[in-house]
């Protein structure tokens, strides 16, 4: 989400005259997206911030905007952050442009997701012809209020955008060069439930695939609990979909599960990826994992070890728990899992993924895939990914990125491919 939203404030300081340059110190505007889902990310800010305090101090001509989820929505996290850090010029909500729309003196076509008023600039011009994959926000903020979770206490409720203007974004988008699309939002199986006679996603998801410029369309990231049958039949009867879930987990116990109040059990986790591979036996699925949850116990994480090396995901996000301002965990649950055990944990679910997606990818050395290109490496290899969203460089490829090709899987590790493309095809 932070990435869509840099490429429209990319596009909307383009629109107004400005130029991307790669040195900070040669700026006249420095725009800094924010992140604050963990502690870690969190103290990355700051110490940025610190870093531009000493470039305003040097240059105080240069203008310093902060946008992001260090902002969030409530006028009180605003006004804290505008006094902690007086040196900032603009303060942009997350997923907010009006700010900056306001200091550019800009038209209201730069506009922000969901604004129905006038057309988007949803890519900017320098990346036109060189964005091949790009994030579509359909879902902004979120109302589910996972106990560990700072996301509704900094990107708001949970917004559905109109379809009307999703659509016309996507139409923008793949005439400006992108052939893969990545639906967002932070529950983004529950879009349009928001909006009283609004389509769902499984429509919503075909009408995008309809565009004949794409080629693939992608969604993230799911909830167990409104992954439907409709949403499964789709993928499975919409070529240009791609047989791909993200579907977080966060735990595979069933007392941390409740505390974290996902509700759902690990068995009806692990029964819907097995409805998921029944029906669409070749589908990648991509999962969260929280390590260190207030009061987990090593029979919790041994659980969640378990059900891993049950459901063989494609892909983990290893995260260890951090305790976030507002969350309810943090208000009430005692952060009672030592950082040196978290680690451990950590370690120990890394080293297991690390030896099924060995085992699990082995299989494919050999085996014929289709990639869409995505970039050219410096050595001159192709970079893509297979449709179950498996990272693959290509060797001995003069494919442009946003081509489709055919190649041989030469080498398989756990978290990439090598493969050569079959030129005869």
């Amino acid at each position: 989400m932070n990435e869509a939203d840099a490429l429209r404030a990319a596009a909307l300081l383009e629109s107004a005259g400005y130029q991307p340059t790669a040195d900070a110190q040669a700026a006249s505007l420095l725009l800094l997206n924010t992140c604050v889902v963990r502690q870690q990310a969190e103290d990355k800010i700051h110490s940025r911030l610190r870093y531009v305090a000493d470039l305003k101090r040097k240059n105080p001509e240069i203008v310093v905007a902060l946008m992001g989820c260090l902002m969030g929505r409530n006028p009180r996290q605003k006004q804290a952050v505008e006094q902690h850090y007086p040196f900032v010029d603009l303060f942009l909500p997350p997923s907010d442009l009006s700010p900056l729309r306001s200091f550019l003196g800009s038209p209201a076509s730069a506009r922000m997701p969901g604004d129905a008023e006038s057309e988007a600039l949803p890519l900017p011009a320098s990346r036109s012809g060189q964005t091949i994959v790009a994030y579509l926000p359909v879902v902004l903020g979120c109302s589910h209020a996972c106990t560990y979770c700072v996301i509704p206490y900094r990107r708001g409720r949970e917004q559905s955008r109109p379809a009307e203007d999703i659509l016309a974004e996507a139409r923008a988008l793949t005439e400006r060069g992108v052939r893969e699309l990545i639906l967002l939002g932070q529950i983004v199986d529950r879009y349009g439930l928001d909006r009283p006679g609004e389509i769902r996603l499984p429509e919503l998801l075909r009408r995008i695939a309809d565009l004949p410029a794409l080629h693939r369309v992608r969604f993230l990231t799911s909830h167990p609990n409104w992954v439907t049958e409709e949403l499964i039949e789709t993928v499975a009867d919409t070529p240009k979909l791609t047989p791909y879930f993200e579907i977080p987990v966060q735990a595979g116990s069933d007392a941390i599960l409740s505390a974290m109040r996902r509700g759902y059990t690990a068995a009806e986790y692990e029964a819907l990826l097995a409805r998921i591979r029944q029906r669409l036996p070749s589908a990648g699925i991509s999962t969260d994992m929280i390590v260190g949850f207030p009061g987990e116990r090593a029979e919790d994480f041994d659980a969640s070890l378990a059900l891993m090396e049950r459901v063989n995901p494609d892909m983990i996000r290893i995260a260890k728990y951090s305790p976030r301002p507002l969350t309810y965990s943090a208000r009430h649950l005692p952060d009672n899992v030592p950082e040196e055990e978290k680690e451990r944990r950590r370690v120990a679910l890394e080293r297991q993924l690390r030896r099924t997606l060995t085992a699990k990818n082995a299989p494919l050395k050999g085996r014929m895939v289709e990639i869409l290109v995505e970039a050219v490496e410096k050595n001159g290899r192709r970079y893509g990914r297979t449709p179950d969203y498996k990272p693959v460089f290509i060797d001995h490829s003069n494919a442009t990125p946003g081509a489709l090709v055919q190649a041989r899987i030469t080498w398989a590790g756990p978290f990439s491919l090598i493969a050569e493309e079959n030129r005869s095809s």
